[in-house]
């Protein structure tokens, strides 16, 4: 069926960017490019772009047979987005929790999710944290944690954090941060990691000072190299977290990626974050505002000539196939770079997957790839290796991986409640509900939350 929109592709229920309303909504092809068109009947029509060219959005599918919560916290009642808890429609399990240690923050960005200030709500205490582990720990399964913010290490207890964590049973704890005090403060960093933290997920948005002072309103970059220098000393993993603004950091994800080479074993991933306005932003967005997840990988392909090419990344197998992108790359002694993932388009012959399966493969494989490798022995000189053997390779897998990979956030333009069901990004709410990442970080137009208290 065509609309003045383009050709309808199948329907969907969004919200209103201005009231938050939920209402229908169509994706709908224009050529190779895909929208999201609804109608609010107080509001108005929106169409906002959220996939732009190959690979074709229809070919980028993987399909999941559906995995509701064994312990729902609320009820299915209102309908979604507004029953967050994990609510018994939800279909997939937690795979990252995200405890929100602080709302507290050094730095004003012109894009924060949080919304985040120098001042803000006291901090939770630890017996609140340990509730927060406690609930995590009743859901019936694992789960990986970050502690994010606000910037987390304005908290100078959060060693006891991520000790806490790792005493309640949970294996793998990362820290979302901008870095700032890992570079000043080498001491914090070392009882970081006595405590147990296994990785830093570190804020990054390109090799210079312009973007910094651009997104984060100053200089940063230097302090981002001893961030990194501090946390190779404590072997500390370290995955690199550019947000993709088209006009400012855009030709810099090829630049990003070489680093990221040049840092391996230390960095162990990049995760592109293609901008999405909730929490703080300038302006409501136009489409010339955004990059969808196809247009991060061409640029992935074009930026490094082809060294990581845009066939190299495969959908995920955890959260929706159109909220984000995974590839795995070797470095090589001879400093070739070899994929171990391959794109297939779907052809409509592939079986479905579990999705308790993907969310299980997906913890285990962020627990063992984002932390520093192990190494028990020193491994051979390049010079007794025939390069191209499976045991190089394998050999190499292990201590030179880099994980690059996309994760596309929605918004109040661009929401799809059906991916949003898919969610296993999960944010622990005051009260200890459970929230999809992007229904907890929901705001409108005008600024208002739908779960996130102000701050």
């Amino acid at each position: 069926m065509r609309t003045e929109d383009g050709v309808v592709l199948s329907q969907t229920e969004s919200v209103c960017p201005e009231c938050l309303v939920r209402i229908p909504a169509l994706r709908v092809a224009v050529g190779q490019d895909v929208y999201l068109a609804k109608t609010c009947p107080a509001h108005g029509h929106f169409r906002t772009v959220i996939w732009r060219g190959d690979p074709l959005y229809a070919s980028w599918a993987r399909p999941k047979i559906p995995c509701h919560p064994s312990a729902p916290l609320t009820p299915a009642d209102k309908g979604c987005p507004f029953d967050c808890g994990l609510c018994p429609e939800h279909r997939q399990q937690t795979c990252t929790a995200l405890l929100e240690v602080t709302q507290r923050c050094d730095l004003r960005c012109s894009h924060c999710f949080a919304d985040s200030r120098a001042r803000g709500h006291a901090d939770p205490d630890l017996t609140a944290v340990r509730s927060w582990y406690e609930v995590l720990s009743s859901s019936g399964h694992s789960c990986n944690i970050q502690l994010s913010g606000g910037e987390p290490t304005l908290r100078d207890d959060l060693p006891e954090v991520a000790a806490l964590g790792r005493a309640m049973g949970f294996r793998f704890i990362q820290l979302n941060t901008n870095g700032l005090r890992l570079a000043r403060d080498p001491a914090y960093v070392e009882r970081l990691k006595e405590a147990g933290l296994a990785s830093v997920f570190l804020q990054f948005d390109g090799v210079n000072d312009a973007p910094y002072t651009a997104l984060r309103g100053r200089p940063l970059f230097q302090a981002k190299v001893q961030a990194i220098r501090h946390c190779r000393q404590q072997d500390l993993g370290v995955i690199l977290v550019p947000t993709l603004v088209p006009g400012v950091n855009i030709d810099e994800i090829g630049a990003i990626i070489r680093f990221a080479i040049e840092n391996i074993p230390v960095v162990r991933g990049v995760h592109f974050q293609p901008v999405s306005y909730f929490g703080r932003f300038p302006l409501p967005p136009l489409d010339a505002d955004r990059i969808t997840v196809p247009e991060v990988m061409r640029h992935v392909e074009g930026q490094t000539s082809g060294l990581m090419k845009a066939d190299d990344f495969a959908p995920p197998g955890c959260e929706n196939a159109l909220c984000s992108f995974h590839g795995n790359f070797v470095l090589m002694p001879n400093g070739a770079v070899k994929a171990l993932t391959r794109y297939v388009p779907a052809n409509g012959c592939c079986r479905p997957e579990r999705a308790e399966d993907g969310a299980s493969k997906t913890r285990e494989f962020v627990a063992q790839h984002w932390s520093v490798p192990k190494v028990e022995q020193s491994p051979p000189e390049p010079t007794q290796w025939s390069l191209g053997d499976w045991d190089v390779l394998v050999e190499r897998s292990r201590t030179h991986m880099l994980c690059v990979s996309g994760m596309a956030f929605q918004d109040a333009w661009n929401m799809d409640l059906a991916r949003l069901r898919d969610c296993c990004i999960h944010t622990v709410a005051p009260d200890g509900r459970l929230i999809p990442f992007c229904a907890y970080n929901l705001s409108s137009g005008r600024g208002r939350a739908l779960y996130r208290q102000g701050v």
